[in-house]
């Protein structure tokens, strides 16, 4: 089966709640308490950064003016 058509659910079930608790427990230990909410904050402002590129790429744009 060539991974082009492996289904993609099988990897997001691999990922359960026990799994999610270390990874934050990890991230509490690298970064502490109070530089989590910096790392998501810029994370979510870069997100909506991404978001709004986005769909100014899809308008189409007055070159000519």
């Amino acid at each position: 089966m060539a991974m082009s058509t492996f289904p993609l659910s099988i990897l997001l079930g691999v990922i359960g709640p026990w799994q999610i608790v270390l990874v934050v427990v990890v991230l509490l230990l690298l970064f502490g308490g109070k530089k989590i909410p910096e790392l998501m904050r810029g994370l979510g402002q870069g997100m909506k950064e991404f978001k709004d590129a986005s769909k100014n790429e899809d308008k189409p744009k007055d070159e000519g003016k």
